[in-house]
């Protein structure tokens, strides 16, 4: 079993270390005298790390991507921890499992799409039911569905990330329908399928990165081709109801400058919109309240300001429990 995980880091502080990581980055850089250093974001499933290596001259050959096998000292720099490198190679594929470093999702797969098909199966349209089933019952989709992250590095990006996020999602969009009397099964379809295009746009291994199709085209229009190809093959589809399917997916990203090609128009689209916001928000707090204890800073204080929420953030469980004990 690989060890020390990131997340174990705080055990190993001003310590010597040797284990495997993945290289999520790799930069070359000049020191004042020219000659060369590097600087990396290291990473595992559990999180990531800053490493350097000042004295490359006992480096192998490593690239971006790779999993390397390194010795170094763990310390710290700008109160984050950062592994000072000694010693580093590209690690063979019999010394690792790849498990170890791709982030992937907590829950059971296995579960997650039996919850996402009991969902389907409680439609009561048959043509939105038959269009899922056009989508779920392809092995090939199926297959990618059950692995895509949902995203490069923002929320849910971990294997199996998309899905454990229209699950989530499915849920909340069940509460809000009963609620807000909508259309329940246009708005679960639309959680369904409204990331669909983002098993073209990404592409996963031991990093996630944007497939040339997904930087050009964007998920969204890719997502629109690949259910207008579902449609075409069920020739009882209702015109109005591909209308209102296409719209909702067209339109969840809410703003254009939130690349959304449309505005929401639709109760349905609305709800979508900001329920799959909620989510993704939600989903955020607990990667930056875990991120905040991996780089060893205590849980119920504020975290660094975190980019994509504009603001820093506070772990009300840690905070309340401290006050509490205190």
């Amino acid at each position: 079993m690989k060890e020390p995980f990131i997340a174990d880091l705080a055990k190993y502080e001003n310590q010597a270390i040797t284990g495997f990581f993945a290289v999520s980055v790799k930069g070359v850089r000049s020191k004042k005298d020219g000659s060369r250093y590097f600087s990396m974001t290291l990473a595992d499933r559990t999180g990531q790390v800053e490493a350097v290596m000042w004295e490359t001259a006992d480096s192998g050959e490593f690239d971006a991507g790779d999993i390397v096998k390194l010795r170094g000292q763990l310390g710290r720099y700008k109160d984050k921890f950062q592994i000072s490198v000694e010693r580093i190679r590209a690690a063979t594929r019999e010394e690792f499992e790849l498990g170890d470093f791709v982030p992937q999702t907590e829950r059971n797969v296995d579960e997650l799409w039996a919850e996402l098909n009991v969902y389907v199966e409680s439609f009561t349209d048959p043509h939105l039911k038959a269009l899922l089933r056009a989508f779920l019952d392809d092995a090939e989709f199926a297959a990618a569905f059950r692995e895509a992250p949902a995203a490069k590095s923002m929320h849910h990006a971990w294997i199996g990330g998309l899905l454990e996020h229209v699950v989530s999602l499915l849920g909340i969009c069940n509460l809000a329908a009963k609620h807000y009397a909508v259309h329940r099964d246009l708005l679960l379809t639309g959680a369904i399928l409204h990331d669909i295009g983002k098993l073209e746009e990404l592409r996963w291994g031991t990093s996630f990165d944007y497939t040339i199709e997904g930087t050009l085209l964007g998920h969204i229009t890719i997502g629109i081709g690949m259910i207008e190809k579902k449609i075409v093959a069920l020739p009882d589809f209702p015109s109005t109801l591909r209308v209102l399917v296409e719209h909702v997916v067209l339109s969840h990203h809410g703003k254009y400058e939130f690349g959304s090609p449309k505005l929401p128009m639709i109760p349905e689209a609305v709800l979508l919109n900001f329920l799959d916001d909620m989510d993704a928000k939600m989903q955020t707090l607990q990667n930056e309240f875990a991120r905040n204890v991996s780089a060893g800073r205590p849980a119920d204080e504020m975290t660094e300001w975190v980019r994509s929420m504009e603001r820093p953030l506070l772990n009300t469980a840690a905070f309340l429990g401290k006050s509490k004990n205190g």
